[in-house]
């Protein structure tokens, strides 16, 4: 079982984040502002920073996947989890997808952030570019080599193997006993390490804010800021709704749940990375009584079908340019693309800039221009922040609702959780 941190290191370590988010900006601004000299050793500084912070994640996420998935589903005896909790939980991942959708393309209609916008359009957005190929997705689900996915942390790669070794593991005997007792250890170290690496989370937080900051300036968000705080608006408004969804599965405990998920969503949301997020976010739910077999098997498939604030910005995102473009679309055409919008979210996953790869694939189909989502290729970052965030807190609720659903739900940690 993870080590339970106190509620004391707790609010300590979420002080510490929080103050380094205003350290951040705050030396953006002045290095921007006053010392526009030292912008690129400022850069060189928060690459320095953010990049360490985020190379320790990634090298502890794939065998963290591993040993948390596959110690979880061994104890099991069978295959029931797979199948039950996986079914439940895209269901889940499918209903909550549409919804952010369409509060973002609701949110859209109503605020009309495109009238009146206009910003000059960067001629390149080649990288941007990556077609959704059905085939190949399904083909990429499965791994050549199980080494390379863990190489690359393609975690739902890393799952399919972990699923296969996991139900494998109560045939092979006395062997799959042994395999077993040392997956769970292997977790027990990787979360042990995940401890260690959390003390540099501030840093990285202070790293990530003021680099950007310090590039930007306080000038581009003015320039963006009706968009942005529209957009911030409605991502506090699917927060709302979600939360609202999880009280009524998990009832009063929604409140403990929201508490041991603040340091993972401002963690997310300061670095704009999910990976960054993953270890913390398994221990926050173990703190609040998720299963380690539970949320170590769900929170992997989140990462890759769950992304509720990177798929709302999508349909936002599009709105947003026809109406920059002066382009009308009737509802008939909307809620249609909602449904490519669906599909092609789920065929991206783990590509980098995901949701903006997802508007480069779907906007020439509905003769949208895809030149448009130059228009914010500039305040990006900013945006990622907030999708980042609301993906954390998505999956965290799914992971807690998952074990309801298994009546694994406990009031706190337990000694079973691996």
């Amino acid at each position: 079982m993870a080590a339970v941190a106190s509620p004391t290191n707790t609010k300590r370590r979420t002080y510490a984040i929080l103050i380094a988010l205003v350290l951040g900006i705050l030396c953006g601004l002045a290095v921007h502002d006053l010392f526009p000299a030292y912008i690129s050793a400022a850069h060189q500084v928060a690459t320095l920073l953010t990049g360490l912070f985020l190379r320790l994640i990634r090298m502890i996420i794939a065998p963290l996947v591993f040993a948390t998935l596959v110690s979880g589903i061994g104890k099991l005896g069978d295959d029931t989890l797979v199948v039950r909790v996986g079914g439940r939980v895209l269901l889940w991942f499918i209903s909550m997808s549409f919804i952010s959708l369409l509060i973002g393309l609701f949110a859209a209609n109503i605020l009309q952030p495109g009238y009146g916008f206009s910003a000059p359009l960067p001629s390149d957005i080649s990288s941007l570019k990556h077609p959704f190929e059905p085939v190949e997705f399904l083909l990429h689900v499965v791994p050549t080599s199980v080494m390379d996915a863990m190489a690359r942390n393609d975690i739902l790669q890393i799952v399919v193997f972990s699923v296969l070794f996991g139900v494998a593991l109560p045939a092979a005997g006395k062997a799959g006993e042994t395999m077993l007792k040392w997956t769970e250890e292997l977790a027990h170290i990787m979360l042990r390490m995940t401890d260690m690496v959390m003390v540099l989370a501030p840093l990285a937080v202070f790293g990530s804010i003021m680099g950007t900051v310090a590039q930007s300036g306080a000038g581009m968000l003015l320039h963006f800021g009706r968009f942005l705080a529209e957009f911030y608006g409605t991502i506090f408004v699917q927060w709302g709704v979600l939360t609202v969804i999880a009280f009524l599965v998990l009832g009063r405990s929604i409140k403990r749940l929201v508490g041991e998920l603040v340091q993972p969503v401002l963690l997310g949301f300061a670095t704009a990375s999910s990976e960054s997020v993953y270890p913390l976010l398994l221990e926050k739910l173990e703190n609040f009584g998720v299963p380690t077999r539970i949320s170590g098997f769900v929170l992997p498939l989140g990462y890759s079908f769950n992304m509720d604030g990177s798929i709302l910005f999508q349909s936002f995102g599009a709105i947003f340019i026809a109406q920059a473009y002066g382009i009308h679309m009737p509802w008939s055409q909307q809620f249609l693309m909602l449904l490519v919008m669906m599909l092609s979210s789920k065929g991206i996953a783990g590509v980098p800039r995901a949701s903006l790869v997802t508007l480069v694939a779907v906007l020439p189909q509905f003769g949208l221009p895809e030149a448009g989502i130059a228009l914010i290729l500039g305040i990006d970052h900013f945006l990622d922040m907030m999708r980042t965030a609301t993906n954390v807190l998505g999956n965290g609720y799914a992971a807690a609702i998952s074990a309801k659903w298994e009546g694994a739900l406990s009031d706190g940690p337990t000694e079973d959780t691996l």
